[in-house]
């Protein structure tokens, strides 16, 4: 059973992925509306569709753990943005605001002593070291790119191979 403070803590987070998940739909939408960039379209839908299933499976442990998940209501994100390098250092902040915001649901699972929630928890540390990883990998490249428009066509090119074999990975 989940007591109230975990409870309040992992609705919280819910929150945390719908904002993400919306943030990355709208870095999408945003791409979506820039010419030649379907590469980077497609790998800010992609990251929109994980943030909800991460927001998903924090429901349902929620409810499974006895406690009442709660369907948050959220603001609406940013969406407009100055340039591809713009859209991913935002990409790269808002990790970095989801990890510490993880960290933090652990932190609390500790103290309160909620090993079951802790041990579940170690699935989405995980995540974000990776998610982190893939948003500074992108950040560096797009820093080496510069202005050269052939390498953001080689960068939305390469980025969209990356999108379509993490794509076909997930598929059963």
């Amino acid at each position: 059973m989940l007591s109230k403070d975990m409870n309040m803590a992992l609705n919280k987070q819910v929150m945390m992925e719908a904002e993400s998940s919306m943030a990355y739909l709208s870095m999408a939408s945003w791409a979506e509306q820039q010419p030649g960039l379907d590469g980077v379209t497609s790998f800010f839908y992609q990251q929109s569709d994980e943030e909800r299933l991460h927001m998903l499976k924090l429901i349902k442990f929620i409810n499974e753990r006895g406690g009442k998940a709660e369907i948050p209501s959220i603001d609406k994100p940013m969406d407009e943005f100055s340039s591809v390098k713009d859209v991913f250092g935002n990409f790269l902040q808002h990790e970095f605001k989801v990890s510490e915001s993880i960290n933090e649901l652990v932190e609390t699972a500790l103290k309160a002593r909620d090993f079951a929630t802790h041990s579940f928890l170690q699935w989405y540390v995980n995540e974000q070291m990776e998610e982190e990883r893939v948003a500074r990998q992108l950040n560096d490249k797009l820093e080496l790119i510069g202005d050269d428009k052939s390498g953001l066509y080689l960068f939305d090119r390469d980025i969209l191979l990356q999108a379509a074999t993490a794509s076909s990975q997930s598929k059963p």
